[in-house]
């Protein structure tokens, strides 16, 4: 192991339920307060209590936000998972467990650092009561990693006063705990490790960002977009993403004169009822989203359809979770991209943004609520649980006071007055994208809103060719879409004719993966595609590659599916890299792939030239 300061992974294995998720993010603070990037995932399972779960933290000086795909630290606290804990460790890490009760099988890897600390011990001989002492069992590894990782003792105290400001007695309790496992470290091991912190000057690499999750982050978007109606179901991994809108709503959305709150938060009877509420709000003009996973998604599908044909603005934030069926909610994947695109039956295609943080969940939320006015459809936000749950390091959220929302073609009272006659659906200026008008503004604007077949004109109708008028304006207005959705993010040499395509959480992962790849004489360029439709842009790289690896994280190759539907690109060149494991995917995995395809060949070239 070399160069570990500031630059290794600890992975913490608890019981789901015995409080260990508040050391973990004491633990990850610290070390952001300490000028050091650091990211964090939480590895959970979708019972309440009872199951093993994992919190992983990566401190990475190079500012690297995905798995490495090696653990250099373990503190295993369950005794169901020690054997799978022990045999994760990396060569010469380090492995620490409760030795309160002997535990030899830890001692089976001689190649690993084994230390004991009897925490329960401790915590029964300085707490009263069965919760309490677990509860403080967790605080005290949090002071154990402190001591040999050489983190701040004083910049704990700190945060465990920001976090129990309302309730000051806890910090007394958790500092004690933390220091119980501090000192008995301190007295009982060298410390620090060679795997330690050191604190960067100034601020570090972490000033001017912040940790945030993307369902907080989206919540916060939606807020200063404009959003004024937020209806939903609850299902894992979306329903802290509402939590988020209500509690800034509820701080941001009141009417200073009358205290009145000027926002309508709804907990529909299901998912059909929250899109239906979201579509009703919409129509009459106001902001409105829903925020679901793929089960909720595929309960939508009938009023997607509904408002993709009759022309209502909706944004719907797909938290994507490792499906079919229920799946493993409590896991994360990309699975619903297929789903997203064209969701409800018959001929539908959505707008979908792909986000590949926190950072783009809030400024996709304001573009997301753009677009869909705009264009007048429901527009896909396409985060996932990595995003949404896991806190991510992030640059400072900015926003443009200037900001005026783009309500698209709405004919207010004076412009229907002008009118002869108004006409809902009818292209007037060839980009496919009618004039709308809203309820109550002026008789002449209104409409009847239909999901039956209709005339360019509103009317009903059965008529063939009444009808494919209507539906290739529709298909104008999708290409016409593909001028206003966020453009991919292309890093390319024209030299080099390997590409690499991703999407969404995967960009960090594959970020790092090029690094690696180019230490490996491996140069490629990259495309993050962020949005569906795509651009000419799209359909330029992936014209000058000779070989595409689409990576994703789904077992069907939906991004790869859909690039061939979509684009011109030739299917003999892609090559899919899928992870599906419901864990989010690593640099390593990104790494091997890739060079499981070129290495060969290059042999192959290699003693083919010598002969």
């Amino acid at each position: 192991m070399t160069d570990l300061v500031n630059n290794f992974a600890i992975k913490i294995a608890t019981v789901n339920g015995t409080g260990s998720a508040s050391a973990n993010s004491l633990l990850m603070k610290s070390i952001f307060r300490a000028g050091i990037p650091v990211m964090g995932k939480n590895y959970f399972p979708s019972n309440i209590q009872g199951l093993p779960t994992w919190y992983e933290i990566r401190v990475t000086k190079d500012s690297y936000v995905a798995r490495s795909g090696k653990i250099d630290v373990m503190v295993a606290m369950n005794a169901e998972t020690y054997a799978r804990d022990v045999r994760e460790v990396t060569s010469g890490g380090y492995l620490i467990y409760d030795s309160t009760w002997p535990r030899p099988a830890l001692l089976a890897r001689d190649d690993i650092t084994v230390l004991g600390v009897p925490l329960a011990k401790l915590c029964n001989e300085n707490f009263n009561g069965v919760r309490t002492r677990i509860l403080m069992k967790n605080i005290c590894y949090a002071g154990v990693l402190a001591a040999l990782l050489d983190l701040d003792i004083g910049k704990i105290r700190e945060l465990l006063a920001e976090t129990y400001a309302k309730k000051p007695a806890l910090v007394d309790s958790n500092m004690k705990a933390i220091e119980l496992g501090y000192n008995y470290t301190r007295e009982n091991f060298k410390c620090p490790l060679p795997v330690h912190v050191a604190p960067l000057p100034g601020g570090g690499k972490t000033k001017g960002h912040v940790l945030i999750d993307g369902n907080t982050a989206a919540g916060l978007g939606c807020v200063f977009a404009g959003a004024t109606v937020g209806a939903w179901y609850p299902i894992t991994p979306s329903t802290s993403l509402m939590d988020a809108f209500k509690s800034f709503s509820d701080k941001l959305r009141v009417d200073p004169e009358t205290g009145k709150k000027n926002f309508a938060f709804i907990q529909a009877e299901d998912e059909l009822a929250a899109i239906g509420m979201v579509l009703g709000a919409s129509w009459n003009g106001a902001r409105a989203f829903t925020a679901t996973s793929g089960p909720g998604v595929s309960l939508m599908n009938e009023f997607l359809g509904l408002a993709y044909y009759a022309e209502v603005p909706a944004v719907l934030f797909d938290i994507q979770r490792v499906g079919p069926s229920t799946g493993m909610p409590t896991r994360t994947q990309q699975c619903d991209i297929l789903e997203g695109a064209y969701a409800s039956h018959g001929d539908t295609k959505h707008v979908c943004l792909f986000p590949r943080d926190p950072e783009e969940c809030f400024y996709f939320a304001r573009d997301a609520f753009d677009l869909a006015e705009r264009l007048q459809t429901p527009i896909m936000v396409m985060s996932d649980l990595d995003i949404g749950m896991n806190d991510w390091m992030c640059p400072d959220l900015k926003w443009d006071d200037s900001y005026v929302p783009d309500r698209g073609k709405i004919l207010d009272k004076e412009a229907i007055e002008k009118l002869e006659k108004f006409h809902r659906y009818l292209d007037v200026d060839g980009d496919g994208i009618p004039y709308r008008t809203l309820p109550g503004v002026h008789p002449k604007g209104a409409y009847f809103t239909r999901g039956s077949g209709h005339t360019q004109y509103g009317a009903y109708t059965e008529d063939s060719a009444e009808y494919q008028i209507v539906l290739d304006r529709l298909t104008r207005k999708f290409h016409t879409a593909k001028r206003f959705v966020p453009k991919p993010v292309i890093e390319q040499d024209a030299h080099i004719d390997i590409g690499l395509v991703a999407y969404g959480s995967s960009d960090g992962a594959v970020r790092e993966a090029l690094d690696i790849l180019a230490a490996h004489g491996v140069k490629t360029n990259y495309m993050r595609l962020r949005a569906f439709p795509f651009g000419e842009e799209v359909e330029k790289f992936l014209e000058q590659q000779k070989l595409v690896f689409v990576i994703e994280q789904n077992r069907d190759g939906q991004m790869r599916s859909l690039l061939t539907l979509e684009t011109r690109v030739e299917k003999a060149k892609l090559r899919s890299l899928l992870h599906y494991s419901g864990l989010p995917i690593s640099s390593e995995f990104i790494v091997k792939g890739v060079l499981a395809e070129i290495e060969p060949k290059a042999r192959k070239t290699e003693v083919k030239g010598v002969a």
